[in-house]
């Protein structure tokens, strides 16, 4: 059978497992990016505790994707679980170091000014900070989805949901007729929504960063 002539047949299950692998993704970039910008914005006034954060959450990516969700399936189990904290904790990296950047980037006088017209430290995190600070953030937010599309297929692995099982299912049945197309029609799936997802945050950054930022 030929790989269009697959997918063809089997469209109808391609398309669940890659709304389940967009739903995932999307699902932990939230709780990503609340976890992540939190972190940026108690961290970043001290060099100490800015460093100890992006030394904290880069060490998660020199953990083997495979190996944390090994790890993880004898505490939270199979399924949904592992995949949503594994996504998560890769996620944190970008959002964190850009966080930190992008806020320590933002001009001083500019937050002075808000202080001296009275505004309290929520208001000026709020409505000049994190305003100016979101061009930065906005990459990393971009960055985490794409590492987090590919890691995301690991998650067949410990029974979790998304195009990964696909993939999974060609690799145990090399030999058969239909194991490449099962491995190509995964692989291009996630290809696929990536590049979907990225458009989507150009389109965003388009929509929420003034002109006079971007440029």
């Amino acid at each position: 059978m030929g790989f269009w002539d697959y997918v063809s047949n089997r469209h109808q299950q391609l398309l669940t497992d890659a709304l389940q692998h967009a739903s995932a993704v999307v699902q932990c970039m939230v709780i990503a990016t609340v976890l992540g910008v939190v972190i940026g914005v108690v961290t970043y006034p001290s060099g100490w505790a800015a460093g100890l954060a992006i030394t904290s959450t880069s060490s998660i990516l020199t953990i083997p994707s495979l190996a944390m969700i090994g790890l993880l399936i004898p505490l939270v189990g199979l399924g949904v679980a592992p995949t949503v904290v594994t996504l998560t904790l890769y996620g944190l990296l970008p959002i964190v170091r850009n966080s930190i950047v992008g806020l320590r980037g933002v001009d001083p006088s500019l937050v002075d000014a808000a202080k001296g017209i009275g505004m309290s430290r929520i208001a000026r995190l709020l409505r000049v900070e994190l305003p100016l600070a979101w061009p930065p953030i906005l990459t990393g937010i971009r960055v985490s989805t794409q590492m987090l599309m590919g890691i995301a297929a690991i998650a067949a692995y410990a029974s979790g949901p998304g195009l990964g099982n696909e993939i999974f299912r060609g690799i145990a049945s090399l030999g058969s007729a239909n194991a490449i197309n099962q491995v190509l029609a995964g692989t291009l799936g996630i290809v696929v929504l990536a590049l979907l997802f990225d458009a989507v945050y150009v389109l965003i950054g388009r929509l929420t960063i003034p002109r006079g930022i971007r440029v």
